[in-house]
């Protein structure tokens, strides 16, 4: 009993915040910047008679500045919550004379309706409750309310997160990556054929029942993070150096288009490096990629310029670096990449690693995991 009660008292204990100190200062830094723009803004548009500027602001400003990854945060959530839970509001101040049960009936509607909208937002709540005991400066404004000072100073806060964010290079409104591109079958990507999917989160998320303050795309990408970090931890002693091409078949940038495709019947391979005329990598040249622009309608013949290989090329390719833990290219390689450069600190092309290299590596890899001694580091038995 004494250890339940102290288990229970426990839960009470501050949780800790997994943020460092410089994001804790941007946070303060940007609710005072917004709230002071906000108040200026609203005090001179609407003038010092009517309540320009209204307390939930200061709770929109916590999660817009200090929480902006939050699914709670969003613009939409910000919007279209504070505007719903005003009108709500001031419909209940209208037709319930009590002002106490008026203010429940509020935030209870309010709360309802964001839910309906996915446009969740805490502060919306206290919102509501402004509408109600807001006092005659607000009665007096009716539904005009939910414009002004409500809608006003919402979108007053939200222009100035958005810059105030985006200058610190923080996701907001928060964007998440595109999925690798499939092959346009019901088939899912390969990554995800085998260990944790957005199926199996989707599962126990549902399960569990409960409104959590992170969106599924971010807690998909924690649980992936988190099993990367574990696998190398346990496979991380191969690196790039260990397992790439060294005698890699390149092409420069001014070198004719038909050169490549040579190459590439002569090497069989699907991609190859291309070097700027210093020596410096400058990109990938895909054979998918030079047999579109070739089927591509040209002008007659006499005036189709010929085609060099920085035609067709990628500058913006994902390459890794000697001492990357090969663990690490296995998730973006088997839905996308069917080769990775490698890198010096100098941009000079030190090796390839391919789909090929990565599938042998993989299979020595579990081969040595699986013929360690029991009771040794890198095994699931434990020992007596």
């Amino acid at each position: 009993m004494g250890v339940a009660i102290k288990r229970w008292l426990g839960s009470f204990a501050p949780a800790p915040v997994g943020v460092n100190g410089r994001e804790k200062l941007y946070g303060a830094i940007g609710a005072l910047l917004g709230l002071f723009c906000t108040e200026w803004v609203g005090r001179h548009a609407l003038g010092a008679d009517n309540p320009w500027f209204i307390a939930p602001m200061g709770a929109s400003a916590v999660l817009l500045f200090a929480a902006p990854a939050s699914p709670l945060a969003q613009p939409w959530s910000l919007m279209a919550g504070n505007l719903v839970s005003a009108l709500i509001g001031v419909f209940c101040a209208q037709f319930i004379p009590l002002p106490g049960i008026a203010a429940a009936v509020a935030v209870a509607l309010a709360i309802g309706a964001m839910f309906s909208l996915r446009c969740l937002h805490p502060p919306s709540g206290a919102v509501a409750l402004t509408a109600v005991l807001g006092g005659p400066a607000v009665a007096k404004l009716g539904y005009g309310f939910a414009l002004w000072p409500v809608a006003l100073n919402s979108v007053i806060l939200l222009a100035i997160a958005v810059v105030f964010n985006g200058a610190l290079k923080r996701n907001y409104p928060r964007r998440h990556t595109e999925p690798a591109a499939g092959h346009h079958t019901r088939d899912p990507i390969p990554s995800a054929r085998l260990g944790f999917s957005r199926a199996d989160l989707d599962e126990a998320l549902s399960q569990r029942g409960e409104l959590l303050d992170i969106s599924k795309e971010d807690l998909e990408d924690i649980v992936l993070a988190a099993e990367l970090r574990a696998s190398v931890r346990r496979f991380g002693d191969v690196r790039c150096a260990d397992i790439m091409s060294r005698d890699v078949v390149t092409v420069l940038e001014k070198d004719p288009l038909d050169y490549a495709v040579r190459l590439f019947d002569k090497h069989r391979v699907q991609a190859l490096p291309v070097l700027d005329s210093a020596g410096h990598y400058a990109g990938m040249i895909a054979q998918g990629d030079v047999l579109a622009r070739k089927n591509r309608p040209v002008p007659a013949a006499a005036d189709a310029p010929d085609l060099l290989v920085a035609d067709c090329m990628r500058s913006e390719v994902p390459f890794a670096t000697p001492g990357l833990p090969v663990i690490e290219l296995a998730r973006p390689m088997s839905d996308s990449l069917h080769c990775v450069p490698v890198l010096d600190e100098g941009r000079h092309l030190q090796g390839l690693v391919t789909q090929s290299d990565l599938v042998a590596a993989l299979y020595q890899m579990a081969v040595s995991a699986n013929s360690q001694p029991a009771g040794t580091p890198g095994t699931h038995k434990l020992a007596a």
